[in-house]
């Protein structure tokens, strides 16, 4: 099947431009928030904001990349190995506003592995949730994004897939629906 656009690269821009705009009207200044993207593909979404918030005149975040492979429930469960990313977590979040972010929230588990994973670096004040996608009507867990770009009504065997364009200035975001 032919994959389907779900949001134009001119929406997600915007969506993203207003992510930024909450995370700026609920953290300041950032200089107590630690961005958190989930390996691999939250990282590519932790990258674009840090790219908007700068250009909104926020310079000092503090960032971090947190591989949860280790964490997950069907770590031991799969035929075929998990493929472990880098972990690149060189800031203490004793004491911080910790916003996990990530590209699509499906069924929460992935979420619930980095709340785990997240406790090895130290206990923050407080942990949101970012995520650009939303398929709201998938989740195993009750586990509800803070901060949210779009709800996307999919079937259960669809995939929800965020497509990061290369090769231009903005790096263009768009969404495709595909049958696996």
């Amino acid at each position: 099947m032919t994959p389907k656009v779900l949001l134009s690269e001119k929406r997600v821009n915007i969506m993203l431009n207003r992510l930024c705009c909450q995370l700026i009207e609920r953290h300041g200044d950032f200089s107590n928030t630690v961005l958190v993207g989930l390996q691999p593909r939250g990282v590519l979404l932790l990258d674009q904001l840090i790219l908007l918030l700068n250009e909104n005149g926020v310079s000092s975040i503090q960032k971090g990349k947190l591989d949860t492979t280790f964490f997950r429930d069907d770590f031991r469960r799969s035929e075929v190995p998990h493929n472990a990313k880098a972990t690149e977590m060189e800031v203490s979040i004793e004491g911080k506003n910790v916003v996990l972010i990530d590209d699509v929230l499906f069924t929460g588990r992935s979420i619930r592995s980095a709340l785990t994973a997240i406790d090895s670096y130290g206990r923050p004040e407080s942990i949101e949730l970012l995520v650009l996608v939303d398929r709201r009507f998938s989740r195993h867990l009750p586990i509800q994004p803070d901060y949210l770009g779009a709800q996307i009504d999919a079937l259960q065997g669809d995939k929800v897939k965020v497509v990061w364009s290369e090769g231009t200035a903005n790096n263009i975001v768009y969404l495709e629906k595909q049958n696996q």
